[in-house]
């Protein structure tokens, strides 16, 4: 009887941790949600190799429109993120449209990763007036490896085929690495053999050691392929990163300034790889000025007849 009762108290107890353990599974996958925004999610951008490539859309349920649009691009070292959950939805609550986009991830190797999300702009301008959204501003954020993909989609020429551009009007870079020849995982030293270096997830990306394929490399580089035209750049960067060194930022920054580009470096002090210093009211503060300033307010000016003489 008294063993009958403990068996019984045992599987309550075993059915009860299970039922917790799959609702939190089910909270940490279930996407936040955002009482400012109406959220399409899943949407199919593009379909290479066709395997869907999908993102998620915020739009603002105040205000009339058009949007401009701010696309979201997750970090996560080309092989690991999503789109869920995305950081920068808060900027609908002051009336952009956010796009958060998945892309192919590692093993898919370069330039796969860049294609995607040049494919993702394409598609917000090609379906701009089904979803209320300014076709003419639009801007990129990213942070890690998709700071290193904004940087690339601001500072790359647009491919020849285009018909609908994918050239972006401003981009948010946090803490991106924007010279791979020069990133601590891809060199070889005292800290990292030939066999590591190997191994990175730089060599993973570009499908050999980056210091084997140096121009590759480069043009997977935003600091070298900075050039005069390139749209404005915010730049923010922890003051402690362990992972991508502080100079990565610096570099470009100093490139695009060199070249007549708009370039604001934000040194986040006290902060490493991201992290909370990041979701600062001061940093959202010049984040939203930022987008002000490039997108509505542009668009405001634009759209001023001319002065009369």
């Amino acid at each position: 009887m008294v063993q009958s009762f403990y068996i019984r108290y045992f599987l309550i107890l075993v059915t009860i941790l299970a039922s917790s353990l799959a609702n939190a599974q089910n909270k940490k996958q279930k996407p936040a949600a955002n009482p400012h925004a109406n959220i399409l999610r899943d949407i199919e951008y593009s379909k290479p190799d066709g395997k869907p490539q999908l993102l998620d859309l915020y739009l603002p349920k105040k205000g009339d429109g058009p949007f401009p649009v701010v696309a979201w691009v997750h970090g996560g070292g080309w092989k690991n993120g999503s789109r869920k959950n995305c950081p920068a939805s808060w900027l609908v609550e002051h009336g952009f449209a956010v796009a958060s986009i998945d892309y192919r991830l590692i093993p898919a190797q370069w330039p796969a990763q860049i294609d995607d999300c040049r494919a993702a702009v394409r598609w917000l301008r090609f379906n701009a007036d089904n979803h209320n959204l300014d076709p003419n501003h639009i801007a990129v954020w990213g942070g890690s490896a998709g700071g290193h993909l904004v940087a690339m989609m601001g500072t790359l020429p647009p491919p020849d085929f285009e018909t609908t551009s994918s050239r972006v009007q401003a981009v948010c870079d946090w803490f991106g690495p924007t010279d791979l020849l020069t990133m601590p995982p891809n060199v070889i030293s005292k800290k990292r053999t030939a066999e590591q270096v190997a191994q990175s997830n730089g060599a993973k990306l570009l499908g050999a050691p980056v210091w084997t394929i140096p121009e590759k490399a480069m043009q997977a580089s935003a600091f070298h392929q900075v050039s005069k035209g390139d749209p404005p750049f915010l730049i923010m960067h922890g003051e402690k990163d362990p992972g991508v060194p502080l100079i990565q930022s610096e570099m470009l920054h100093d490139a695009l300034q060199m070249n007549g580009v708009e370039s604001t470096l934000h040194i986040v002090k006290g902060a490493g790889h991201g992290g909370k210093e990041f979701r600062s009211p001061e940093v959202q503060k010049m984040i939203l000025e930022f987008f002000e300033k490039h997108l509505r307010r542009k668009m405001f000016k634009e759209q001023q007849p001319l002065p009369t003489q």
